[in-house]
């Protein structure tokens, strides 16, 4: 059985050779708003979350999501 290792956003995104302010011009996001998808003070939405999984070429399923911080 074949065990799938996740990582966060930012292993990711870092993995793909990719800045934050990188990711946010290829989004039509701020630097900011990457920042805060990394850091769980405000949560991805489905669409973005599937193109960002699509950006870094991994699946969805291999990354784990920050709880959302208050």
């Amino acid at each position: 059985m074949m065990t799938t290792i996740k990582i966060t956003l930012a292993a990711a995104r870092v993995n793909a050779g990719l800045t934050q302010a990188q990711v946010a011009q290829k989004l039509h996001k701020t630097k900011q708003t990457i920042v805060n998808w990394e850091n769980g003070k405000t949560t991805i939405d489905t669409a973005n979350f599937t193109v960002l999984c699509a950006i870094y070429g991994i699946p969805e399923s291999a990354i784990i999501l920050p709880n959302k911080s208050s």
